[in-house]
Protein backbone atom coordinates (compact mmCIF):
# COMPACT_ATOMS: atom_id res chain seq x y z
CA UNK A 1 0.00 0.00 0.00
CA UNK A 2 1.23 3.35 -1.29
CA UNK A 3 1.46 6.46 0.97
CA UNK A 4 -0.35 9.35 0.01
CA UNK A 5 -0.22 12.07 2.19
CA UNK A 6 2.15 14.03 0.51
CA UNK A 7 0.04 13.61 -2.90
CA UNK A 8 -0.79 17.50 -4.42
CA UNK A 9 2.43 19.06 -2.23
CA UNK A 10 4.34 19.58 -5.57
CA UNK A 11 0.92 21.75 -6.42
CA UNK A 12 0.93 23.84 -3.39
CA UNK A 13 4.77 24.67 -3.27
CA UNK A 14 4.40 26.00 -7.07
CA UNK A 15 1.22 28.13 -6.18
CA UNK A 16 3.32 29.88 -3.39
CA UNK A 17 6.55 30.19 -5.67
CA UNK A 18 4.56 31.63 -8.50
CA UNK A 19 2.88 34.37 -5.63
CA UNK A 20 6.55 34.88 -4.82
CA UNK A 21 7.18 35.81 -8.38
CA UNK A 22 4.46 37.59 -8.75
CA UNK A 23 4.78 39.88 -5.60
CA UNK A 24 8.62 40.22 -6.55
CA UNK A 25 7.81 41.41 -9.92
CA UNK A 26 5.01 44.27 -8.87
CA UNK A 27 7.63 45.74 -6.29
CA UNK A 28 10.38 45.92 -9.45
CA UNK A 29 7.55 47.50 -11.52
CA UNK A 30 6.32 49.91 -8.32
CA UNK A 31 10.46 50.91 -8.18
CA UNK A 32 10.51 51.36 -11.80
CA UNK A 33 7.72 53.60 -11.44
CA UNK A 34 9.42 55.58 -8.66
CA UNK A 35 12.32 56.39 -10.74
CA UNK A 36 10.74 57.36 -13.55
CA UNK A 37 8.30 59.76 -11.74
CA UNK A 38 11.93 60.72 -9.79
CA UNK A 39 13.17 61.73 -13.15
CA UNK A 40 10.78 63.71 -14.74
CA UNK A 41 10.47 65.39 -11.18
CA UNK A 42 14.15 66.43 -11.87
CA UNK A 43 13.45 67.31 -15.34
CA UNK A 44 10.87 69.84 -14.47
CA UNK A 45 12.75 71.25 -12.26
CA UNK A 46 16.27 71.63 -13.91
CA UNK A 47 13.48 73.33 -17.00
CA UNK A 48 11.84 75.41 -14.72
CA UNK A 49 15.41 76.60 -13.21
CA UNK A 50 16.56 77.56 -16.46
CA UNK A 51 13.93 79.42 -17.79
CA UNK A 52 13.55 81.49 -14.43
CA UNK A 53 17.35 82.13 -14.31
CA UNK A 54 16.72 83.22 -17.81
CA UNK A 55 13.78 86.01 -16.70
CA UNK A 56 15.79 86.95 -14.12
CA UNK A 57 18.78 87.74 -16.05
CA UNK A 58 16.40 89.88 -18.38
CA UNK A 59 17.26 87.13 -21.11
CA UNK A 60 13.23 86.44 -21.32
CA UNK A 61 10.33 88.65 -20.59
CA UNK A 62 8.53 88.02 -17.00
CA UNK A 63 8.91 87.43 -13.15
CA UNK A 64 11.75 84.31 -12.61
CA UNK A 65 9.11 82.56 -10.49
CA UNK A 66 5.72 83.01 -12.61
CA UNK A 67 8.52 81.61 -15.31
CA UNK A 68 9.61 79.16 -13.48
CA UNK A 69 5.75 77.66 -12.99
CA UNK A 70 4.88 78.11 -16.05
CA UNK A 71 7.43 75.47 -17.20
CA UNK A 72 6.50 73.02 -14.42
CA UNK A 73 3.26 73.14 -15.09
CA UNK A 74 4.13 72.29 -18.99
CA UNK A 75 6.06 69.44 -17.66
CA UNK A 76 3.33 68.11 -14.69
CA UNK A 77 4.58 69.41 -11.74
CA UNK A 78 4.21 72.26 -9.32
CA UNK A 79 6.63 74.61 -7.65
CA UNK A 80 6.99 73.85 -4.18
CA UNK A 81 9.41 76.77 -3.87
CA UNK A 82 11.31 79.49 -5.71
CA UNK A 83 13.98 81.52 -4.62
CA UNK A 84 16.41 83.91 -5.89
CA UNK A 85 19.75 83.87 -4.72
CA UNK A 86 23.36 85.46 -5.26
CA UNK A 87 24.83 86.23 -9.09
CA UNK A 88 21.80 86.22 -10.48
CA UNK A 89 20.82 82.23 -10.03
CA UNK A 90 17.19 80.91 -9.28
CA UNK A 91 17.13 77.81 -7.35
CA UNK A 92 13.27 75.86 -7.61
CA UNK A 93 11.62 72.48 -6.13
CA UNK A 94 9.00 70.78 -8.18
CA UNK A 95 7.02 68.23 -6.94
CA UNK A 96 5.08 66.00 -9.79
CA UNK A 97 1.29 66.42 -9.98
CA UNK A 98 0.28 62.39 -10.22
CA UNK A 99 1.50 60.56 -7.36
CA UNK A 100 2.80 56.61 -7.07
CA UNK A 101 1.85 54.45 -4.16
CA UNK A 102 5.33 55.49 -2.91
CA UNK A 103 4.62 59.07 -2.95
CA UNK A 104 5.32 62.30 -4.73
CA UNK A 105 8.02 62.42 -6.76
CA UNK A 106 9.92 65.56 -6.04
CA UNK A 107 12.88 67.91 -8.02
CA UNK A 108 14.98 70.74 -6.83
CA UNK A 109 17.75 72.85 -9.30
CA UNK A 110 19.68 75.71 -9.34
CA UNK A 111 20.75 77.68 -12.22
CA UNK A 112 22.04 81.03 -12.85
CA UNK A 113 24.81 82.92 -15.40
CA UNK A 114 27.39 80.46 -16.76
CA UNK A 115 30.80 80.78 -14.73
Amino acid sequence: MTDHRERGSGTVLAAGLAMVVLVAAAVVMLLAQSAVHASRAASAADLAALAGADALRGITAGQPCAVAREVALRHAATVLSCVEGAGNTLEVRTELLDRTVLGAATGRSRAGPPP
